[in-house]
């Protein structure tokens, strides 16, 4: 039975073919035992790329076709199927693959491209990589928090030799609570804009250029020519009240003798706060102060210390990278990490190991301090996979689009997820220092939930989950 499908992309219409022929050199072409009949034409004016998908040990084979619109237009056709043979999970891998190299070839484009972020009112703030003070917030306090409890472990020892045990004990304690109550404020001073009712929406401007030009377009100008660009962009834009474009930016590069492309250019503007009111409001919290981030890593995170009292993250990547709806079942994961008080009961949990550490398991310490450490920071790592499991479960049951949010963390985490499905074993993905569970089991996970969802305890089934998912992995 045919089966039809469409992958969003954020490429601009100048290189909608390009991508068929990356596809066609470096995904089909290397595996010519899985492909074959590849052939790359023109319909109606649209770049169409065909190819025969087969498995010989199944003894199955489907014919693919694949327009080059925005969002691309997939069409799955089985030829030969045999009977009584299960073919779905099989199309539905090929489906992934085909996302994962489109994702591939997104991200070449990235390398290659120019972005202009504004927050209306406020002021211009260039689109850099993260600073180690920024990574180090995001990781710090970003959503359950661990990693600032986990920092302590190092910080003990001193505090010991200063305080004595009891003295330390409480000190630490105490100073932690105080970081957990301070965490949306400490992570509002970390992020470059606020969004406000009064300045809303981002505009994003990107120009995707070839790579070769865009290497000499570095070069010859530098960063600081680009920052100037952004300046004079927002001066005739936004600053008199009209949005950025092309026509525009055109006059502005060819100041820096450089040419703005129409095809190569892709513009949006997104009302964050309006998103963000709508999580939650399903969720039925205070609204959330809301920052952002200018670097283009897909990323956001939720912290404070109650639900009256939060923050909300984002980055301007993960405003590129997805679209509206996915935006806002990300948004509804990190407000499952506020209503649900995550960073309170990792707290919590954290702080009752570390007065069992130095009472009733102190034995244990002493006599192998380095085995404990692993595994007490397995242990905490383990059960914070519970909490980010019900935060996607959270999301799927408030915000009500599962399938939704298991496409976010497709766009957001392809490489990871490759590295997934192709490991010949999934158990390090389990046991690594990483709150959040493999990418496979959530993006399953998510998928296979019919909705709308509707769970008693949300907790105890995400916990559940994740003892089942890891079980699986060790074929219990």
């Amino acid at each position: 039975m045919e089966k039809n499908f469409i992958i969003d992309t954020e490429l601009s219409s100048g290189h909608l073919e390009e991508a068929l022929d990356f596809l066609r050199e470096f995904y089909l072409l290397p595996q010519p035992d899985s492909f074959q009949n590849i052939s790359k034409g023109v319909v109606d004016g649209v770049g169409v790329l065909r190819y025969t998908a087969t498995n010989k040990e199944d003894k199955w084979e489907v014919r693919v076709e694949i327009q080059a619109t925005n969002p691309f237009s997939v069409k799955l056709l089985p030829v030969t199927v045999p009977t009584n043979f299960k073919i779905s999970p099989k199309i539905d891998l090929l489906e992934e693959e085909l996302f994962i190299a489109i994702q591939a070839f997104e991200d070449a484009i990235r390398q290659a491209t120019l972005y202009f972020a504004w927050v209306e009112g406020e002021k211009i703030i260039p689109e850099a990589p993260p600073t180690r003070r920024k990574k180090a917030s995001f990781r710090m306090f970003g959503s359950n928090m661990i990693m600032i409890y986990i920092l302590f472990f190092g910080v003990n020892i001193l505090l010991f030799l200063l305080l004595g045990v009891f003295l330390a004990i409480i000190g630490i304690l105490i100073f932690q609570l105080v970081i957990v109550l301070l965490s949306d404020r400490i992570l509002l001073n970390t992020s470059d804009w606020r969004i406000t009712p009064e300045n809303p929406r981002v505009h994003i401007l990107e120009y995707q250029l070839p790579l070769e030009d865009f290497q000499k377009f570095q070069k010859k100008f530098g960063k600081d020519s680009i920052i100037k660009m952004k300046e004079k962009i927002y001066q005739k834009s936004l600053a008199v009240g009209l949005e950025p474009t092309c026509e525009l930016g055109e006059d502005i590069f060819t100041e820096y003798g450089f040419h703005c492309q129409a095809d190569l250019k892709v513009a949006k503007v997104i009302d964050v706060y309006s998103i963000v009111e709508e999580a939650a409001s399903k969720f039925n919290v205070t609204m959330p102060k809301v920052a952002l981030s200018n670097t283009m890593i897909p990323n956001a995170a939720a912290t404070g210390p109650s639900p009256n009292r939060g923050l909300v993250l984002i980055t301007t990547g993960l405003l590129v990278q997805l679209e509206e709806d996915e935006i806002l079942s990300v948004i509804g994961h990190e407000m499952g990490h506020l209503s649900g008080r995550d960073p309170i009961i990792l707290f919590s949990i954290i702080s009752a190991e570390f007065i069992l550490r130095f009472t009733i398991l102190f034995p244990l310490v002493v006599l192998s301090p380095l085995i404990y450490l692993i595994v007490a920071l397995g242990f905490i790592f383990f059960v914070a996979k519970f909490f980010e499991t019900r935060a996607d479960l959270l999301s799927a049951m408030k915000i009500g689009q599962p399938q939704v949010l298991a496409s976010a963390l497709r766009k957001i985490g392809y490489q990871r997820l490759h590295a997934e499905r192709i490991s010949p074993t999934r158990f390090p993905s389990w046991i690594n220092f990483d709150p959040h569970p493999p990418i496979y089991f959530r993006i399953d996970r998510l998928e296979n939930m019919k909705t709308p969802v509707k769970v008693s305890n949300p907790l105890l089934k995400s916990a559940g989950d994740v003892v089942n998912g890891f079980k699986r992995t060790l074929g219990l």
